[in-house]
């Protein structure tokens, strides 16, 4: 009998949409560590129909832009309406590497209100990734004081870190 939810699943999983999905396949292997898994190829065996790849615990699954199926890339739609966070052993590591292979900083590393070591990157096809460590749990009294100094930093223009 079928696994309802499959193998190597979570209940919600984030499905990326690009402009050329074997280029993001390589990216995300360096970028990211990601490892490939399945591919199908789309008519005619061109491009990318669906593909799997694992990062850490998760599947993400991701296809080259379908505009006649409402699939379209970042590119397409001026910006990414959505953003993948990864919970990781050493944030920082994992932001520099994402960096390193060609990532755009959209916050700096920072010791975050929330008790995270966070930062965010966006990739070459549009999409945002923030990479976190937990480092404090933050009761809810103290994190709404926390937040409310975070915006007001923000609020002076001034980007806290």
């Amino acid at each position: 009998m079928a696994q309802k939810i499959p193998e190597g699943f979570n209940t919600v999983s984030t499905y990326l949409i690009v402009k050329d999905a074997k280029e993001a396949i390589d990216f995300y292997q360096k970028a990211l560590g990601a490892e490939a898994g399945a591919h199908m190829p789309g008519p005619g065996g061109q491009g990318t129909m669906h593909a799997e790849i694992r990062i850490g615990n998760s599947t993400v699954m991701l296809s080259d832009e379908n505009p006649e199926w409402e699939m379209k890339a970042p590119e397409t739609l001026g910006g990414s309406p959505s953003s993948m966070h990864l919970y990781v052993e050493d944030a920082d590591k994992a932001f520099q590497r994402a960096v390193d292979a060609g990532c755009q900083v959209t916050a700096p590393m920072m010791d975050a209100f929330w008790g995270d070591r966070y930062g965010k990157v966006m990739d070459p096809f549009g999409h945002q990734w923030g990479f976190a460590t937990h480092v404090e749990d933050v009761l809810p009294e103290e994190m709404g004081k926390r937040a409310a100094a975070w915006f007001a930093e923000m609020a002076e223009g001034e980007c806290p870190e």
